[in-house]
């Protein structure tokens, strides 16, 4: 029990000791000797102190070196301190002032890596994720050698991959939903045909993604669905076109999971358009 009160009472003193020599850190009018304390700080993980120490410094030594990497590290501490916005925002303020200094690449490279870890789930407003992207895409025009272009690359995909899921989301919604909301007719979009609108431009702007089927698959189900509600009218034509996207869905994914609801969907569409 002594043992124990001895360690902590220990631990406290160290704990007291380190805040005093912390204020007198800030209070001190020796800015070299700031500097060298915020450096040593982040050297040794202490990512805060250094954060607090660096927002001044990168004033107060304006005009030097010193200011320059104070502004990295800056950065830095932000970005381990996982304030990514803020992160995102120093070293885009580095970039513009030192476009040619010694980190530069390194800052332009983190403008995207602060935003890709700020980046929301694909459900959510995909902003940040955009801006990752663009942010990305800069750092590999200006930097084509740079040896962390391959990680640029593969995050560049990830971030892809997050705005694809986020149509096929959006889509998905739009065939759930179905005709929840009144009966589809000649003069309103229905949410089939929303599902089909999402799915479809999904394709031509993400040809390569690896949910082509998954989109394909919704347009097909989507269509039948739209024949299935139709007017007497517009039934045949729908019927046609939607017989036609399960063959073309066949032909193209013929191995595919989802086969049998197509056929399925075919041998429907035929009782109607032969008739």
């Amino acid at each position: 029990m002594k043992i124990r009160t001895i360690i902590l009472c220990s631990a406290a003193f160290l704990l007291t000791g380190c805040a005093s020599e912390f204020n007198r850190v800030i209070k001190s009018s020796d800015y070299d000797y700031r500097y060298e304390y915020a450096k040593q700080s982040f050297a040794e993980g202490k990512f805060t102190r250094a954060e607090i120490l660096l927002q001044d410094l990168i004033t107060l030594k304006k005009g030097t070196d010193e200011a320059e990497e104070s502004l990295y590290m800056l950065g830095m501490s932000q970005y381990m301190n996982r304030d990514y916005e803020s992160a995102a925002a120093t070293f885009k303020k580095y970039f513009s002032s030192y476009p040619r200094g010694f980190y530069a690449e390194q800052a332009m490279f983190y403008v995207g890596q602060s935003l890709f870890e700020s980046a929301p789930e694909p459900r959510l407003d995909q902003t940040p994720t955009i801006g990752a992207i663009n942010a990305y895409q800069q750092f590999m025009d200006l930097f084509p050698y740079s040896e962390l272009r391959s990680k640029a690359q593969d995050r560049l995909v990830e971030l892809q991959d997050k705005l694809v899921m986020k149509e096929l989301l959006s889509a998905e919604l739009y065939y759930n939903l179905g005709g929840y909301f009144g009966n589809i007719n000649d003069n309103s979009e229905s949410n089939y045909n929303s599902s089909i609108i999402v799915a479809q431009n999904a394709l031509k702007t993400y040809p390569y993604s690896n949910y082509r089927e998954d989109f394909a698959c919704l347009i097909m189900k989507s269509k039948f669905q739209l024949a299935q509600n139709s007017s007497a009218d517009k039934k045949l034509e729908r019927y046609q076109d939607a017989e036609d996207e399960c063959y073309g869905f066949l032909n193209e994914y013929p191995e595919s999971k989802n086969r049998e609801l197509a056929e399925k969907f075919i041998e429907k569409c035929k009782k109607i358009t032969k008739d």
